[in-house]
């Protein structure tokens, strides 16, 4: 009965949260009214025709669509600015034999961070804890991954859901890496609710998967669809050597990220899907990984 209650009391917080998160918040002072912009954030990673990547492009470079219409930027960033990286590590059970490796990768990405970044350690069973709130001491975030004991079911979709929401409260670049092993078996939101929030929120969802969690296919299609829309991308680990190599793409992946940031066209939330199109001008033959759209609420 009680886990039942956190439950619902789980998806009653995500469904108020992501409310206030995505909306505009009026606030009222004596002779002024004041409100506050919705941005809609476009991160993109931008590779030349031999797949390396690209940086030093301006804001001129670039031009974002929604529904096929030029949209105005807002704010750029680059990769020169700093970035909120958030680590949310799978402590299940089935985590036993795997965990230490998986520690010392992280720990190896935690140290190939910028020093300005920011880095925030989760970790999930049946629940979320936060070990470590953002913070640019790396040795206290790697302190922290080093702790971690494995034990538990695995409620994957609720933690995702509740990590996104608290990263996108963060200012400047952010984005989400999410290292898992079994599929879940104890979230109260589904795969699909699981999906709509990670596009809701928008920011850049990077995902390893291995055991359990690669033999699942619709989980599989789950975090490719996830992953995509945001901007990141995931991977599947077939042998145990695998990992180091694959958080270190991801590290090297997050030391080129540009964001773009636009405001939406004035017209009412419909509730629809709007398509993202961000076209890089003056570069030939380049490849775009961005975001390819959002929800609007």
């Amino acid at each position: 009965m009680k886990k039942n209650l956190s439950r619902l009391a789980l998806l009653a917080c995500f469904i108020l949260t992501l409310a206030f998160a995505l909306r505009g918040n009026a606030s009222q002072t004596p002779g002024a009214i004041r409100v506050e912009v919705h941005l809609v954030e476009v991160y993109a990673t931008i590779y030349d025709h031999n797949g390396h990547y690209v940086d030093g492009l301006s804001q001129s470079n670039f031009e974002v669509l929604e529904d096929g219409k030029t949209q105005e930027i807002a704010s750029f960033e680059t990769s020169a600015q700093s970035l909120s990286c958030a680590i949310l590590l799978d402590t299940t059970a089935s985590m036993t034999e795997a965990l230490p490796r998986v520690k010392n990768s992280i720990v190896k990405l935690i140290d190939e961070l910028g020093p300005q970044d920011a880095v925030a350690v989760y970790t999930f069973d049946e629940r979320l804890v936060t070990r470590q709130p953002f913070t640019s001491d790396k040795n206290a975030a790697k302190r922290a991954v080093l702790r971690t004991r494995a034990q538990g079911r695995t409620a994957l979709f609720d933690a995702m859901t509740q990590a996104s929401l608290d990263i996108s409260k963060r200012p400047g670049k952010k984005t989400l890496i999410v290292f898992t092993d079994g599929d879940d078996n104890s979230s109260a939101l589904n795969a699909n609710a699981a999906v709509a929030g990670a596009n809701r929120v928008g920011i850049p969802v990077y995902a390893i998967a291995e055991g359990e969690a690669v033999q699942s296919q619709n989980l599989k299609k789950l975090l490719d669809e996830m992953t995509g829309r945001t901007g990141g991308a995931a991977y599947l680990v077939k042998r145990s050597g695998d990992i180091d190599q694959l958080f270190h793409r991801i590290a090297q992946d997050l030391q080129h990220l540009y964001m773009i940031s636009y405001q939406p066209p004035s017209s009412p939330a419909d509730g629809k899907w709007h398509k993202i199109e961000l076209v890089v001008k003056g570069l030939k033959d380049s490849r775009v990984r961005a975001k390819e759209g959002y929800f609007s609420d």
